[in-house]
């Protein structure tokens, strides 16, 4: 454990932090597999809703500085994917 003040100070923000990162992939995480389950139960104007969603999700995760727009992108890619397969 830090003595400096600026240290221990730093060590409070990275935690909280931590948590509201977790939180906000954990969302994400949430939010796709209700649009693979909609998917998956051929609902599509549901999954057409919750992709929206998804997507302004993972977005606002890159804004943020949660995700990077890499992976961002990586994850947009493979629900799309998923939606374009379901439908041939």
């Amino acid at each position: 454990m830090s003595k400096h003040s600026s240290a221990v100070k730093r060590t409070q923000i990275s935690l909280r932090n931590r948590a509201t990162n977790r939180s906000y992939k954990a969302s994400i995480k949430t939010l796709t597999k209700k649009y693979i389950i909609s998917l998956n139960n051929h609902n599509y104007d549901s999954a057409l809703y919750n992709l929206s969603f998804v997507y302004s999700k993972i977005d606002k995760a890159v804004k943020k500085g949660v995700l990077p727009k890499n992976t961002a992108a990586r994850k947009k890619s493979i629900l799309a994917r998923a939606m374009k397969n379901i439908l041939q």
